[in-house]
């Protein structure tokens, strides 16, 4: 931890401007009528973790049926993606089951009196919002556990192109920016394009939350134990502005209202971002214990209170935009055990370009990644719910080599490295060597892809993908069909910058986490916020 990071708490950063749109915007419509995309300023979410979120669709949900039509128009709804994302939904397991994949995301929007009375800084309010706090919660295929991953929202990253559902704006795609400006790029739906490009996990849906809703659930709730080692007082110092206001001595303590928004607020006294994720991992775990001693999902009184918090305080995907759909969903949530849902943080490091930003440790990040897209738990103790199976071989029989045409790009810019020079040209050139003569190299400059994957239009095809993939060494696994290309396209990824053969990797294991993950299973309370040395008192 250094000084570094605390000083990186700053002004609010400006917001990308956007390209005029093709299409006149579509109107701001009303919370309370036809459900469509809502203005930007609805998006508005607090600093939030995924896993609280869910816990409380149980309540909305158990309450729902108490007063369906009413909860129904507390909710908010909007697009699911508004940006350029080719991740696709993972196939079943042997039972029929697949993952499920949530978006959590948050703001420090300042568009109503009552979020400018909570979070301060009144000179922006009206500003766009930028989603500071960002988690993806996985539920497992069999339901028997959950991971969550946050990225710190001073992270560089790359952002696609992507277009507002309210105002037609379009926000072109940019190679290397922090993560938190995608909710002013797009809404909610930009980020969960962001977060799915740089993933490659396909995510289902995307809850917001503010301020304001942060406080009411808190009340709703009626308080949440938290722990802090020393004295704390994250207020301004001297050439270090801001604060959350949270001020509380060493020991153990429950919070709502407002002292929980400060909690989830505070950066300066944790001594950085990655500390203040800790912090909100800390407080949702404590949250789901909280919920279940108190035995709420039995008691009706209890639930309606959580049901009319929720439902006024959310924002959802449009897909999942009803009290009935949040019941299903919350039907396959809550089956997971408090111990086998395990909250981190997306391993990162310093930017060498801005000692205040964050890029992603590639390595480490994209072995979580993968964990994620093959459900494989980030805990140890189930095993593995996704077996190895053999790789499903077409049906379409291959041209010969030299009747094949590819066109391969070169996509191994990342969010924190540039591209290789000429790995489209020496790719193609090996794929010529090996009697593909109709390979040839793609001259487009600034494109961006996690993994390597080789993409055909149509099913016939097929064949020819996957008989390009075997010469490389390249799975069957990373043959997609997409609509985006007119023929046999190889896209050579981040992950395969130097050689022309595939580079083998191991398949990750249950609980094999990188050590820089910073886990914390949600069973665990024993743990208390150490203090950054000038915010104690």
């Amino acid at each position: 931890m250094t000084q570094n990071s605390v000083q990186g708490e700053q002004t609010r950063r400006g917001v990308p401007q956007a390209r005029e749109g093709a299409a006149e915007g579509s109107g701001s419509g009303s919370r309370h009528g036809r459900r469509r995309a809502r203005p930007r300023r609805k998006h508005r979410v607090l600093r939030w973790s995924a896993t609280t979120l869910s816990v409380l669709i149980l309540g909305t949900a158990g309450a729902g049926y108490l007063y369906y039509q009413h909860l129904n128009g507390n909710l908010g709804t909007g697009e699911r993606s508004s940006g350029d994302s080719k991740a696709k939904k993972s196939a079943p397991n042997a039972a029929g089951q697949t993952p499920l994949n949530i978006l959590l995301i948050g703001s420090d929007s300042r568009a109503s009196a009552e979020n400018v009375k909570l979070g301060g800084s009144k000179d922006n309010r009206g500003n766009p919002p930028l989603g500071d706090v960002q988690m993806l919660i996985h539920l497992s295929a069999d339901r028997k556990s959950a991971s969550v991953v946050t990225i710190p929202r001073d992270t560089r990253v790359p952002i696609p192109e992507c277009t507002d559902p309210e105002t037609g704006d379009v926000y072109p795609a940019t190679t290397r920016e922090i993560i938190n400006t995608t909710l002013a790029r797009g809404g909610a739906g930009c980020t969960l394009a962001t977060w799915q490009n740089l993933t490659g996990v396909y995510i289902d849906h995307w809850m917001t939350i503010d301020f304001a809703g942060v406080v009411r659930m808190a009340d709703a709730v009626g308080g949440v134990e938290v722990c802090v080692n020393q004295n704390v007082h994250d207020r301004p110092l001297p050439n270090v502005p801001g604060g959350s206001g949270l001020k509380m001595e060493a020991g153990r303590h429950d919070v709502k209202g407002k002292q929980a928004l400060q909690w989830l607020r505070t950066r300066h006294a944790w001594g950085s971002d990655q500390k203040r994720a800790h912090a909100q991992h800390m407080y949702m775990n404590s949250m789901i214990r909280t919920l279940k001693k108190q035995n709420v999902f039995t008691d009706g009184g209890r639930l309606m209170d959580l049901a009319e918090a929720a439902t006024k305080s959310l924002d959802v995907s449009e897909e999942i935009g009803s009290v009935k759909k949040l019941y299903d969903l919350s039907k396959q949530l809550k089956s997971v055990p408090t111990d086998r849902l395990t909250m981190t943080t997306m391993p990162n490091a310093e930017d060498p370009q801005n000692k205040n930003h964050l890029v992603p440790v590639e390595a480490d990040a994209e072995k979580m990644w993968q964990m994620l897209r093959d459900d494989v738990p980030f805990d140890d103790k189930g095993t593995d719910s996704k077996k190895k199976t053999k790789e499903k071989v077409s049906k379409d029989p291959a041209a010969a080599d030299g009747k094949i045409g590819v066109l391969v790009q070169n996509a191994t810019r990342s969010s924190s490295l540039g591209p290789v020079d000429g790995r489209a040209r020496t790719v193609s050139g090996q794929l010529v060597e090996k009697g593909f003569a109709l390979a040839s190299a793609d001259t487009t400059a600034g494109l961006a892809e996690e993994r390597t994957v080789v993409r055909y239009p149509s099913a016939d095809l097929e064949g020819d993908a996957q008989r390009i993939a075997k010469s490389l060494g390249i799975p069957l696994s990373s043959v997609k069909k997409s609509s985006d290309v007119s023929g046999v396209t190889l896209v050579v990824g981040a992950d395969w910058r130097e050689g022309t053969t595939y580079p083998k990797k191991s398949d990750p294991k249950a609980g094999d986490l990188p050590s820089s993950s910073d886990e914390l299973n949600a069973a665990d309370s024993s743990k208390c916020m150490d203090v950054y040395g000038p915010y104690t008192w």
